[in-house]
């Protein structure tokens, strides 16, 4: 049902709610914005850590060889993949994230605990498939469930918060997964490694039970919020994009927007951009090996890697946020994206330890353009909800083909310089810029077409745009 101020109803309400700059509804936007974000706060979790086990005891006692274990990593991501847009129209259409999404990430918890307690490579396999099915639903509902409560200016910050979870579980996981390889091994008769999946699986599942009390449903079905700030929530959106995000603008029953997004180029151009720049940051799930070239033991080496993805947490913040303020995406991102290549030119062109460590830092910081991507993805297909909830997710699943690639960019014949796998890492970051700047140019047609359509209709009141 439409909202009172929809209708345009004289009340109270509708009053500070329409006043976009009175003191009055600054006040209330202010407070709706701090629940919404506390709330949300709580979709920012950590993940396991194969890559950190690989070096105590996996390979050993699961009696891997050859490609087996980059197959155990790439297997996830099959699972991932197949989920995700199935998931994502589910969750449009049941409405209640608050449990559906803690639902999913408790058997994503449980699937990972099970991963510690497989003694063979096809158990193993089977357990990383299932992980990656559950967790299908977490990253694009999450994005999903942002882009129904933030506004366009909003959401590059919001979106920033949310990947530092995974930025900083790059960082700090690490450290945890030192602390639990340093001091668990042969606790109770299990390796280190196997207690590494026990920990984190279950901190997995502790967070999920926790968010089905805290996480937020859509506006419209939030019973948290005051009659106020429940038509406040919907009024901004509707502002927004000048038109409200429920079901004003569905057409075609539950699969409408899945054909719509199928049939979208725009969709699956930026689809393969983010795959190419997945490829480029393949070097994620490798950073301890490569970290453990600069000649250091392996505890050390699961320290340094954290530094490189707190400065990386810090800068995405940051450029999410200047990306809001300025209304621009496609500049920032692609300046993120350079620096990494300067960062793979370095550890290419050199051995040095201290040169090699600074390149780790400039390749981890592309994950600052990477968040602004993902915010310029939201951005760019604003309605009808069922797209824009399928188009997320189908570019997140898409882009997973990437990790699947990347798992076998970096082969251990290749290592220690890694010289062919950073080449890849150029190429494809390099391509993700030029189709990004392609893209900005499209979107720039697109913004004249409705300057021309608005001059043409006399309307004074310039509508939405696309952000670039």
């Amino acid at each position: 049902m439409s909202s009172s101020l929809e209708k345009g109803q004289n009340s109270s309400t509708d009053n500070i709610s329409r006043e976009v700059h009175s003191p009055e509804r600054r006040a209330l936007e202010k407070k709706l914005l701090l629940k919404i974000d506390l709330r949300m706060s709580i979709l920012i979790i950590d993940r396991n850590n194969a890559a950190a086990a690989r070096k105590r005891g996996l390979e050993t006692d699961l009696h891997l060889k050859g490609e087996e274990f980059a197959t155990l990593l790439s297997i996830l991501y099959v699972g991932y993949i197949l989920m995700q847009i199935p998931s994502n129209m589910f969750l449009n259409w049941i409405g209640r994230p608050s449990l559906y999404l803690p639902g999913c990430m408790i058997m994503w918890g449980m699937v990972s605990c099970l991963t510690g307690v497989t003694t063979s490579f096809g158990g193993a396999l089977a357990a990383r498939f299932f992980t990656g099915f559950t967790e299908a639903a977490f990253f694009p509902g999450a994005l999903f469930l942002i882009s129904k409560w933030y506004k366009r200016d909003e959401i590059g910050l919001r979106t920033a918060i949310l990947y530092c979870g995974n930025i900083i579980s790059n960082a700090f996981g690490a450290l945890m997964a030192s602390g639990i390889l340093a001091g668990m091994d042969g606790k109770l008769g299990h390796a280190a490694w196997r207690w590494l999946f026990f920990i984190e699986g279950s901190l997995t599942i502790f967070v999920a039970v926790l968010a089905i009390f805290i996480l937020p449903d859509f506006p419209a079905t939030s019973k948290w919020l005051s009659p106020e700030e429940r038509e406040l929530a919907m009024l901004r959106m509707t502002e927004d994009a000048g038109v409200g995000d429920q079901s004003e603008t569905e057409h075609g029953g539950a699969l409408g927007g899945l054909w719509l997004a199928l049939t979208d180029w725009r969709v699956w151009w930026l689809a393969f951009a983010l795959t190419a720049q997945v490829v480029a940051l393949s070097f994620n799930a490798f950073f301890p090996t490569l970290t453990l070239t600069l000649g250091y033991d392996p505890t050390v080496t699961l320290l340094l890697c954290a530094p490189p993805f707190a400065i990386a947490a810090a800068a995405a913040f940051l450029l999410a946020r200047h990306s809001d303020k300025t209304g621009e995406r496609c500049y920032h991102m692609c300046a993120s994206f350079g620096l990494g290549i300067v960062g793979f030119v370095i550890a290419i062109s050199t051995m040095n330890t201290a040169a090699r460590y600074i390149s780790l830092f400039l390749m981890a910081q592309s994950y600052a353009g990477f968040v602004v991507m993902y915010a310029w993805m939201s951005n760019s297909f604003p309605r009808p909800p069922s797209k824009r909830a399928v188009a997320i997710a189908l570019m997140n699943a898409f882009s997973q083909l990437g990790n699947v690639a990347g798992e076998y960019v970096w082969p251990s014949p290749w290592g220690p310089t890694y010289v062919n796998s950073y080449a890849i890492c150029i190429a494809c970051s390099g391509t993700t810029i030029i189709m990004c700047l392609i893209f900005r140019r499209v979107l720039i047609s697109d913004n004249r077409k409705l300057d021309k359509e608005e001059e043409e209709q006399g309307v004074k009141t310039r509508g939405f745009r696309y952000i670039l």
